[in-house]
């Protein structure tokens, strides 16, 4: 038995048949059943014979696979319709995870990034390409999480120095500016916005400033390209001197430390992409230098007292961690509303540790790891005793750290309070 004929899924544009080539506009006429969204369907609708069956699939893009694969079964050419190329942040990727890629033929039209780069005269084989053509999750605030329609285009501008950005009636221009400003980074990028490509009215708004794009509409659909003013802002990845971090006053100090800082990193064995979490943030010196190790990942962080918090905050603008979230309140409230960890550095337990341990060894992810910072013997005795009781694999260093310190016209060694290191594996989940 011959194999079914593969659906063909078929880019177009909004100039709509008349930027169709011969053989589109063929497979278009020749189907049994067209899928598209209203709007693109409506772009062929005048074209097509009357046999055609045209099926909407606005907010039933679930069902579309199978819409193919009973359509295929039946013995029917089926088609599908996509704006520009399917295959870039487009319908392709998911029909071919459902269907095989075998089930469908792209024939893709350019893409409305490409048109917008073309339209700017900009080569744009460096770009990072992010969509936000997603959820409305309203204004970005700091501190939002993987979850919030702007992550992908936050998290770039944070790394890139070349942005195209697909993006949505509610994720729009406007708001991405807003964004980036809010984020700290108004100075740092200008704006285009290639609105209502391929058609009549179509409008190029070049290298505007962030602060006008925030304060201005523009027609949609429309395309973003984000152009960094200058180089990125060179700053350490790791290894940020204890006065680089805003802290309580007047009790400065109250911070983990470089050294333990530095050792305490190394132990969480950070991926780019880990996902961590910070007990205790204080002024937010580890979580913050963690969340620039897992540049792709996400740290989320907890404090109680209102000062540190306050100051845990106004450290992350400063070093734009827009992959850094943090809650102000007592651990363990809330924690089970996180994604599970691929780490976790615990730096104050406001007495709950044996608590805490316990949930956090039956969240770690696999591999994952635990790490604490103490400075007493007690609080030593318990994180070792419930590791123990709870079967973790575990084990401590005593940092004993000395600092150079000027003493008439020379120079002494000033010794560090003493602090144990315990780092734990859960390996019986």
């Amino acid at each position: 038995m011959n194999s079914p004929e593969p659906c063909q899924l078929i880019g177009i544009l909004d100039d709509g048949w008349a930027g169709l080539g011969d053989a589109a506009r063929a497979r278009l006429a020749g189907c049994d059943l067209l899928i598209g969204a209203r709007r693109t369907l409506e772009l062929v609708a005048p074209h097509l014979p009357s046999r055609v069956e045209q099926r909407m699939m606005d907010g039933l893009l679930g069902r579309v696979p199978e819409w193919v694969r009973a359509a295929r079964g039946a013995g029917q050419s089926c088609a599908v319709l996509a704006t520009g190329d399917p295959l870039c942040h487009g319908i392709a990727s998911f029909l071919a995870d459902k269907l095989g890629t075998t089930a469908i033929t792209v024939h893709p039209a350019p893409s409305t990034l490409q048109l917008a780069f073309a339209r700017l005269g900009q080569s744009w084989q460096g770009a990072t390409i992010v969509s936000v053509h997603g959820q409305d999750a309203g204004e970005w605030q700091a501190g939002a999480g993987p979850d919030h329609g702007l992550y992908p285009l936050m998290r770039a501008a944070s790394q890139q120095h070349l942005i195209g950005a697909f993006t949505s009636p509610a994720n729009s221009p406007d708001r991405i500016a807003r964004a980036l400003i809010s984020a700290g980074l108004g100075d740092d990028f200008r704006m285009s916005v290639a609105a209502r490509l391929a058609l009549p009215d179509e409008l190029v708004h070049a290298d505007l400033p962030l602060t006008v794009a925030a304060s201005r509409s523009f027609a949609d659909p429309n395309i973003v390209v984000l152009t960094r003013v200058g180089p990125p802002e060179r700053r350490a990845t790791f290894g940020f001197d204890d006065a680089d971090f805003i802290q309580r006053a007047p009790e400065k100090g109250l911070i983990t430390k470089q050294e333990a800082r530095a050792l305490s990193l190394a132990k969480l064995g950070l991926c780019p992409d880990s996902l961590v979490w910070d007990i205790g943030a204080g002024s937010g010196s580890v979580g913050l230098e963690a969340a620039r190790l897992a540049r792709n990942g996400h740290v989320w962080a907890i404090e109680k007292n209102a000062g540190d918090a306050a100051n845990a905050r106004a450290n992350a603008l400063r070093l734009r961690a827009t992959n850094y979230t943090l809650v102000e309140g007592k651990a363990p409230a809330g924690l089970d509303t996180w994604p599970a960890p691929d780490a976790v550095f615990i730096g104050g337990s406001g007495g709950e540790l044996a608590g805490l341990i316990r949930l956090i060894l039956g969240r770690l992810r696999p591999g994952g790891r635990l790490v604490m910072n103490f400075v007493t013997l007690e609080n030593l005795a318990t994180a070792t005793a419930t590791l123990a009781e709870a079967g973790a694999s575990w084990d401590v260093v005593q940092l004993q750290a000395a600092r150079s310190q000027p003493i008439l016209d020379m120079h002494r060694l000033a010794a560090q309070n003493p602090v144990w290191i315990v780092s734990a594996t859960q390996e019986n989940p």
